[in-house]
């Protein structure tokens, strides 16, 4: 099928900010701007097209990265607005995966906070190239030249203003285009027109040497344009444009753009950025085979409709009229509803019904999707997020998306028991839309545990429940997520000798326990030599090790940072079974483990407080109470920072504590960073909870 727009002219990007910069608002305006949208939505009043759960609109945040496409002169723009809030960071990093450029947002007040940096991190980890836009600068204290210099310095990156603003604050008027050399005036905030004229002679000055600035950092990029500057001083305008294109895709250079969003000031001109310097779907490198076979190049897929179709599928959501809407990003070739397709993860062939372009929370019906596309397709029944989805006959398998693990976990329970099996499938669904909440039963108390990224993470989830599912639950108290750990390396050996009349059970092991550096999981390693043991029977050891490491013999919660050698054993012809060797690498571990000066391990934050002077002598004095760790003090404005390291455990009820000590002026915000061992004063603490509590229950 023929394209209606060429791939050239295909813009897939993601919005990425701190919660609170205006990621929504911008959203809301380039879809007003670009004629999608005929009345603007605000977030303050729950009207965000962008923001369609109830959960959004009721608490004015993004929860959930929402798609939809535009067209703006001549280019066809996916666009994606994704979460600001550090427990909903899985939206931003499946977003990042898939797109091909994004626009970096800051606040003009608060500059480079910390989620700022943690998306940024993110994206260039997937080596997405961006432009920034410096948003709010309507707001008292906005200082775009020292924003500037923030995501040079915070950032590491070559920022290069391509507009700068005339005034700030109240004084906010418009912009000076640095490549027309042309003020812009925004006289009609309701209007998608703009007022150019010439610059004002106080700011003539200023924009010479800005423009100076964005002529030198283009010519830098490229030797003949180096020399045609150094002969004549200047460029002309396509020779920028040229230049300054091919450096943002190459991520060599950051062009940074500014405006105020909601008294809608300069979106149009960040629109015509995303047109005139982001990639198009044929400008990225091509795609590469994540398998392949042993002395093999791996496969690679040139993005055009002429190579097999692949793509991957990064989102998938439970709509109540549609079923399972998996998104999925068209790296190559074309799809088809009624189409057959491997699912290349998973070696399952999977018939495509459906094909949606999603604006938001609705969607309108494709035949054919092309290289490029970003769309939503029902038949996908067992995909699951970072699935690859290929041509049968052309197989390939991605790179899939990384998630963080989660660090806090509740019970939870259906308010009726008739409810049990609407809970469980509930859950089920909610956690195959969600790879950063998981679902859990607890042998020991058999209580079924849900655990996710933060309180917030799991409210969220829980509301959902009983507004889209009507299921009402009850819930326990939060729990942090601990783990155990070896200081030591242990050896020894164990045998599962049982008789009951018949046959027998009968199966020795000898084990090594080795600790491993943090992070580094879990390794099974077999060592047994002449048939001691046979081959048969060594992955049933392993079952049984990992069975004893999914509860910890020392305070019940999982193992991590272990190697388990399996070097000598012995059998018996008749009594030895599968089951036997299970039993015997199970209990071995548990034994092992004890004398292998176990610790406990605990989730820590980084968490850095915003507050008044005022307060500041407060702020951290709750930072220390909270066994936290302060490494910085900073200013920013009127604002004291304060970062530092808090173990998880600590900041339960921290916001209403924050807010109450300091006239509800002060905020916070945290994202995990690492595990460390818990000291040993509240280790006994923890253990002898954890036994009560499976007591009680």
């Amino acid at each position: 099928m023929a394209r209606t727009i060429p791939i050239s002219k295909i813009r897939n990007i993601g919005i990425m900010a701190h919660i609170d910069a205006g990621k929504t608002t911008v959203s809301e305006r380039i879809l007003y701007y670009a004629g999608k949208t005929h009345k603007l939505g605000e977030v303050h009043d729950g009207a965000a097209t962008m923001d369609f759960m109830v959960q959004e609109r009721e608490r004015g945040i993004t929860i959930q990265s929402a798609a939809t496409t535009l067209s703006w002169k001549g280019h066809l723009v996916t666009l994606i607005d994704t979460p600001g809030h550090v427990d909903f960071t899985v939206e931003v990093e499946r977003s990042l995966r898939v797109l091909d450029g994004a626009v970096a947002l800051f606040c003009a007040v608060g500059g480079v906070q910390p989620q700022s940096e943690k998306v940024w991190l993110q994206s260039e980890k997937y080596e997405v190239p961006k432009i920034a836009f410096v948003n709010k600068m309507d707001r008292t204290g906005a200082d775009f030249f020292g924003v500037l210099e923030e995501i040079q310095d915070e950032l590491g990156c070559n920022a290069v203003p391509v507009v700068v603003p005339i005034g700030k604050a109240e004084t906010f008027q418009g912009i000076i285009d640095l490549v027309a050399m042309k003020a812009v005036y925004f006289d009609d905030p309701d209007s998608t027109e703009f007022r150019l004229a010439e610059i004002p002679a106080e700011k003539l000055e200023k924009a010479k040497k800005w423009r100076a600035n964005l002529v030198e950092k283009c010519a830098e990029q490229d030797d003949a344009l180096m020399e045609k500057f150094f002969a004549e001083g200047d460029l002309s305008e396509s020779e920028i444009w040229g230049i300054l294109r091919k450096a943002t895709i190459s991520r060599k250079i950051v062009p940074v753009y500014c405006g105020a969003a909601f008294k809608n000031k300069g979106v149009q001109h960040l629109l015509d950025g995303v047109a005139n310097l982001l990639p198009a779907p044929n400008e990225i490198p091509p795609i590469i085979s994540a398998v392949s076979e042993e002395g093999e190049e791996p496969a690679r897929r040139q993005p055009t409709d002429e190579e097999p179709f692949s793509a991957l599928a990064f989102k998938i959501v439970a709509d109540k009229h549609a079923g399972k809407l998996t998104y999925i990003r068209i790296y190559s070739g074309t799809l088809s509803s009624g189409q057959n397709v491997l699912n290349s993860t998973l070696d399952k062939s999977q018939r495509i019904g459906r094909i949606l372009r999603m604006h938001a929370n609705h969607s309108e019906n494709l035949d054919t999707a092309q290289t490029g596309d970003i769309v939503a397709v029902v038949g996908l029944a067992h995909t699951r997020t970072g699935d690859t989805i290929c041509s049968e006959d052309h197989p390939i398998q991605l790179t899939s998306i990384e998630f963080p693990a989660p660090v806090v976990s509740i019970s939870i329970a259906p308010d009726s028991t008739a409810d049990n099996e609407k809970l469980s499938a509930a859950l089920y669904k909610l956690a195959d839309e969600d790879p950063t909440f998981t679902v859990g039963f607890d042998q020991e108390t058999s209580e079924t545990i849900i655990s996710g990224m933060g309180e917030l993470h799991l409210e969220i989830i829980v509301d959902r429940l009983k507004r889209e599912f009507g299921v009402a639950a009850k819930v326990g108290r939060p729990e942090v997520a601990y783990r155990e750990t070896a200081t030591q390396n242990v050896e020894g050996q164990y045998k599962h000798v049982k008789q009951s009349g018949g046959r027998g059970q009968y199966a020795h092991v000898c084990l090594r326990l080795e600790h491993l550096k943090p992070g580094e999981g879990f390794e099974f390693v077999n060592e047994v030599v002449g048939g001691r043991i046979p081959a048969n029977f060594i992955p049933s050891v392993e079952k049984g090790v990992v069975k004893a490491m999914t509860s910890g013999p020392y305070a019940g919660y999982p193992v991590v940072d272990m190697r388990v050698v399996l070097y000598d054993g012995s059998y018996h012809d008749v009594d030895s079974s599968d089951f036997a060797f299970q039993e015997a690498g199970r209990a071995g571990f548990k034994e092992l483990f004890l004398k292998a000066s176990p610790i406990i391990l605990e989730p820590v934050m980084s968490v850095e407080v915003s507050t008044p002077e005022e307060f500041m002598g407060g702020a951290t004095g709750s930072v220390c109470q909270r066994r936290g760790r302060i490494e910085t003090m900073d200013e920013k404005g009127s604002q004291k920072l304060i970062r530092g390291m808090v173990p998880l455990g600590e900041m339960f009820g921290y916001a209403t504590a924050l807010r109450s000590m300091s006239q509800g002026r002060a905020g916070f915000t945290m994202q995990f960073e690492h595990y460390e061992a818990v000291p040993f004063f509240l280790t006994e603490q923890i253990i002898k909870a954890r036994r009560a509590a499976n007591k009680i229950r």
